[in-house]
């Protein structure tokens, strides 16, 4: 079979002759997939495959034209095993999706492998796990140890913290060579809005005591959203854009006259 690339001339071969073979998908752990890289580096020398491990079928007779049935336990091969669990079960699906499995030679040559039959889940046997935990409290303590130290070194008098010969051209002298602190924006706070009515009376009490206000200084006062503010605002007052109250707002007139006969009762 061959497969084109685009418009370019180039097609890659691939060898089919095993299509139809069956092949085992396996979800395994780390730290096997590096035991059995390692066991075949050693054995790379010699010609013989190194066993890495053996898998044993269980069938019930009672049942043995029902595949679920089955079930598959791995026992891996090898001494130098340390900690890890030697005992694993096989966890098999057949509900996936069709995959087939392709090889490539260091010059190039694509052969496929197979196409998958059946997938597994690999997990720890019940009998390894005390194994099990032991090797996961190696591991959490080797990820606690800390590679970096502080050293306090003692009468020093700065001879490491010298600059080295050569190196004070490159150290900035000049204050125009630091780069500005660029201000760091707090959080924005979210209001929530009052009633419409409720903030108009206190809108008209925040006049009574003064009458021209700041828009900065009326979300202070009454804690809501700008934008709620302005809506009230345009409706109650006057933005005044020069003289000498410029960028405040006031009441409008009609609503001067209403805070005052209210001030008057």
């Amino acid at each position: 079979m061959e497969e084109d690339h685009g418009n370019s001339n180039s097609s890659i071969t691939v060898d089919t002759t095993k299509w139809d073979r069956s092949v085992w998908l396996m979800k395994c752990p780390l730290v096997v997939s590096k035991s059995w890289q390692s066991q075949a580096a050693a054995s790379s020398s010699s010609s013989d495959s190194p066993q890495v491990a053996k898998v044993i079928v269980s069938v019930d007779p009672l049942r043995s034209d029902d595949s679920s049935a089955l079930q598959f336990t791995m026992e891996m091969g090898g001494n130098d095993v340390g900690n890890m669990p030697k005992s694993y079960s096989l966890n098999m699906f057949q509900d996936f999706v069709p995959m087939c499995v392709l090889s490539e030679t260091g010059q190039g040559r694509v052969t496929m492998e197979g196409k998958v039959e059946h997938k597994f889940d690999m997990t720890p046997h019940t009998r390894n796990m005390e194994e099990y935990r032991k090797m996961c409290r190696e591991r959490t303590n080797k990820s606690m140890i800390k590679n970096r130290q502080i050293q306090v070194i003692d009468n020093d008098r700065g001879v490491n913290m010298r600059p080295m010969p050569g190196m004070i051209g490159m150290i900035a002298s000049s204050s125009k060579d630091k780069k500005k602190a660029v201000p760091v924006k707090g959080p924005e706070v979210k209001r929530t809005r009052r009633d419409r009515g409720e903030l108009e009376d206190i809108m008209f009490k925040l006049f009574e005591r003064q009458p021209n206000w700041t828009l900065k200084q009326l979300v202070q006062e009454t804690d809501q959203p700008a934008q709620f503010l302005k809506e009230i605002l345009n409706e109650l007052c006057v933005y005044n854009k020069r003289g000498t109250n410029q960028g405040t707002y006031e009441l409008k007139p009609e609503y001067k006259k209403s805070v005052e006969e209210t001030g008057a009762e």
